[in-house]
């Protein structure tokens, strides 16, 4: 009927009802135009009551919600989609004729019976459709990295009738991640074409390099290398470690005879930043490829001391151990403010050590007792210079004061009920793999800490804030929270409600456990870090290019309050030793820019950012990247046949060799003759939310009326 093969008519609500009120309209328009003041003829009475009676079913229809649902088969031919790795490492002299073979082999499939059944994708970094004919000049092999996963977009396959994937590459993934999951949810037979050659070939080749995250300036830290090596066991090697074109130290080695060996190096950064390290080994004689013998990354440097102030409404337990805790961490240094009788303080000096604070330790403080200078400089501190701060909340604290900084507290207080709770830490479940509650601590010893005071009133976390902990009292799981944690627009806080935390700690010592420091540094390091949601961000996608490519900037641009901002000029000016460039952005929306600029001369790259609104300059960023100091495609020259063979066996597919040809067409056929040619197509109409429903009812309503106008009628 019209061309389908089904059609059906469906209801939210039973049919029965739905008849029911039909006929009740039905009864009701009747009714109601049985007589007529003025009498009007039969005619008209039937036309106005047919109108109201169809006005009614309209409205009636509308709050039943009905859909239209329509089938139909279409004849959609199978096909084989076969994706060509075109990336350099295709390149790879292993005496494999890797590109010879693989443009034969598309030669052969484009030419087979199966010619009208097959697609042709090349992918690298991107996926792009290719024609029949000339393989040899629609693929270059040039692309600088292999991104395996894009092949398995389920938005490439949407209307296609798909028999089967076949994958023509050398293995090697340099971008993305290996598409497992991906290929086992296509449900699809998989075939892969292995190039290039399996064996292990005579090399050494730096896997992988390991550094701290928080690396601080003039304090020393350890960058470890591995060297994996084969078919060179006891050879002697020489590694180095560069900061940029400096030796800071060089090693010689004796390759194990196990392929394995790790080399620790010893890096004291001068100042902070961003810092480019090279990890490099000497090439040997007969060697495959000395293109895996050069490491270079790039690793963030902090401020050489992170400089801490506690400031205490009065000598405590929390505050001494506190102290002591931060002052484990050799990068804190740790200051101290303490009031005595009165305003009085302890310590001297109060107003340098306010102003050259990093972060804020905030302990039962203010009181009522502190002098409103103090306050106000530490008020300002907070509000004006956006410095991290932690709070220990407990009922010593004057409100009155404490709320002058409550816009970058996390959490809400209403009141004080002026008495304390005996409580336990309850973790928060969705928080628990949170770094500050998680680093360095096992958090099974979260479940025998003793109690501490909390203090009761009604304290609520803001939303935008994180919960931690809430509160355990005796066997009862409470939802307030005891540890809460905001970090919005790169201004960070946290808060601890109640005091006597020190007592965590003296219960874990006996038992050589470290949660109650570990917290308190965990704490201090996450307050210290101030780049993570920062208003404008601009990155390059990768930090290694090679030369020639495009380097693909993406900029994030926001209001304090983090909104989007989608209207503003992003210019960045991207200088080397000898060469500057200029490259505007464009916006995408939702507050992203993206552009990119294609490099040819190799070297080290320092970008500068601005973003203006209005003609004025709103935001800077800044960062590095390189060009040319590495081909990520050609550190691995073995074909990885153990990930082609996993990708075919997972999905009942076939791994093949080039020159298999025609037992991968064979396969191909297989695979087409299990798929039908018949393609069901289904389409919904929801009629109830057509607005187009009420406008006709409107229209219904209008037109009674109007009849009913000219008739003269009530």
């Amino acid at each position: 009927m019209f061309g389908y093969d089904k059609i059906e008519f469906s209801l939210s609500f039973s049919w029965i009802i739905f008849s029911l009120l039909i006929l009740i309209a039905l009864a009701y328009s009747v009714y109601v135009y049985r007589f007529t003041l003025p009498p009007v003829s039969n005619l008209k009475r039937f036309t106005l009551a047919l109108i109201r009676f169809l006005a009614l079913t309209v409205l009636i229809l509308v709050f039943f919600e009905p859909v239209i649902s329509l089938e139909k088969k279409i004849k959609v031919e199978p096909l084989n989609l076969v994706f060509i790795d075109n990336s350099k490492s295709m390149q790879i002299n292993d005496r494999t004729q890797r590109i010879e073979k693989t443009i034969s082999l598309l030669n052969e499939l484009s030419k087979s019976d199966l010619k009208n059944n097959l697609l042709f994708y090349s992918f690298g970094s991107g996926i792009k459709q290719l024609g029949e004919n000339n393989f040899s000049e629609s693929l270059n092999f040039n692309e600088s990295s292999t991104n395996l996963s894009k092949i398995f977009n389920p938005e490439l396959f949407k209307d296609k009738n798909i028999a089967s994937i076949t994958v023509i590459s050398d293995g090697v993934i340099t971008e993305g991640s290996t598409p497992t999951y991906q290929v086992e949810k296509l449900g699809k037979p998989v075939f892969t074409v292995a190039i290039g050659d399996s064996s292990r070939k005579k090399d050494v080749a730096i896997k992988n390099v390991l550094f701290n995250e928080y690396i601080y300036a003039e304090t020393p830290t350890t960058i470890s290398a591995t060297i994996i090596n084969n078919g060179f066991p006891e050879q002697s090697i020489t590694a180095s470690l560069y900061e940029g074109n400096n030796l800071i130290e060089q090693q010689q080695i004796v390759l194990d005879k196990s392929g394995i060996n790790s080399v620790n190096f010893n890096y004291i950064p001068k100042e902070s930043g961003e810092k480019k390290l090279t990890v490099r080994i000497n090439n040997l004689e007969n060697e495959t490829s000395a293109a895996n013998n050069v490491y270079p990354f790039f690793l963030n440097v902090r401020s050489n001391k992170i400089k801490i102030l506690i400031i205490a409404g009065s000598p405590s337990p929390d505050l001494t151990f506190i102290k002591n805790a931060l002052q484990r961490e050799n990068n804190f240094q740790v200051n101290t403010l303490t009031e005595a009788s009165g305003s009085n303080l302890l310590e001297i000096n109060p107003n340098q050590k306010i102003d050259s604070a990093d972060v804020l330790f905030l302990l039962a403080f203010p009181t009522r007792e502190t002098s409103q200078e103090i306050f106000n400089r530490i008020k300002d501190k907070i509000l004006n210079k956006n410095t991290p701060f932690f709070l220990m909340l407990n009922n010593s604290v004057d409100l009155t004061k404490l709320l002058q900084i409550s816009s970058l507290m996390p959490v809400t207080i209403q009141n004080f009920r002026g008495d304390y709770l005996v409580a336990q830490p309850d973790l928060n479940t969705d928080e628990i793999n949170n770094t500050i509650i998680s680093s360095n601590i096992n958090l099974s010893d979260w479940n025998n800490l003793p109690p501490i005071l909390y203090s009761a009133g009604t304290i609520t976390s803001k939303a935008e804030s994180k919960v931690l902990s809430f509160i355990k009292v005796e066997t009862n799981r409470l939802k307030q929270p005891l540890i809460v944690s905001r970090n919005l627009a790169s201004k960070r806080s946290l808060c601890f409600i109640g005091k006597d935390f020190w007592k965590w700690k003296l219960q874990t010592a006996t038992k050589n456990i470290g949660l109650y420091d570990n917290l308190i540094i965990n704490i201090a390091k996450w307050l210290s870090v101030t780049d993570e949601q920062k208003q404008f961000k601009v990155r390059t996608i990768r930090k290694f290019y090679s030369a020639g490519d495009d380097v693909e900037f993406v900029a994030e641009l926001y209001d304090e309050a983090l909104n989007p901002l989608n209207d503003a000029e992003v210019e960045i000016k991207i200088k080397s030793s000898d060469n500057e460039f200029d490259l505007q952005l464009n916006s995408i929306g939702n507050g992203l820019y993206e552009g990119k600029i294609k490099l040819m001369k190799p070297g080290d790259y320092n970008f500068f950012a601005e973003a203006k609104l209005n003609q004025k300059s709103y935001k800077k960023d800044s960062g590095k990247f390189n060009v040319g100091d590495i081909d990520i495609e050609m550190i691995e020259p073995r074909m990885n046949f153990e990930l082609l063979n996993d990708l075919s066996f997972r999905t009942e597919g076939k791994i093949f060799m080039p020159d298999e040809v025609n037992s991968l067409l064979t396969e191909l056929r297989k695979s087409i003759n299990k798929v039908s040619d018949e393609k069901i197509v289904e389409s919904q109409f929801k009629l109830w939310s057509n607005e187009w429903m009420l406008v006709i009812a409107v229209l219904l309503f209008s037109l009674e009326w109007f009849i009913r106008k000219q008739s003269g009628m009530l």
